[in-house]
């Protein structure tokens, strides 16, 4: 299920924004709290989020874009100054789905904790995986 909550940021607004690992590992540049990022943002996908704490999932209103996110290139861009960054690691388990085989994200696993600085390179906790950042992002225009 996606939702679009997006669709009515104004100059300083504060957003939290999902970012993916895979996509910060990809093609995402490094950021920081008080970096000045412009970001393509698009819908978020909640069934991915349910490893966050519920409190949080309603807090995030939309995912950032860029190579192979499936958001056109066209998209305006977003820009604003990164407030805080908050690392989510959750734990993965075999499902009773069609492979058991394969690893699934456990919904309410999530352990945020804060940081400074985000490349896409956080390391892994254990058994909690890293799996993308939450960011608060000051809109301006």
């Amino acid at each position: 299920m996606s939702s679009n909550r997006i669709d009515d940021h104004t100059d300083g607004m504060d957003l939290i924004v999902w970012v993916n690992r895979w996509l910060m590992e990809c093609c995402g540049d490094p950021f920081s709290i008080g970096s000045y990022v412009s970001w393509r943002l698009g819908p978020v996908d909640d069934e991915f989020l349910a490893v966050l704490p519920k409190e949080e999932i309603v807090a995030v209103v939309a995912t950032t874009g860029g190579h192979h996110s499936g958001l056109s290139d066209d998209m305006p861009a977003t820009r604003g100054t990164v407030a805080a960054i908050t690392a989510v690691r959750c734990r993965y388990a075999s499902g009773a789905k069609a492979d058991p085989c394969i690893l699934y994200p456990v919904a309410g696993s999530a352990v945020l904790s804060a940081l400074d600085f985000a490349d896409g390179w956080t390391p892994d906790l254990g058994e909690l995986e890293f799996v993308g950042y939450l960011v608060h992002l000051t809109v301006s225009q």
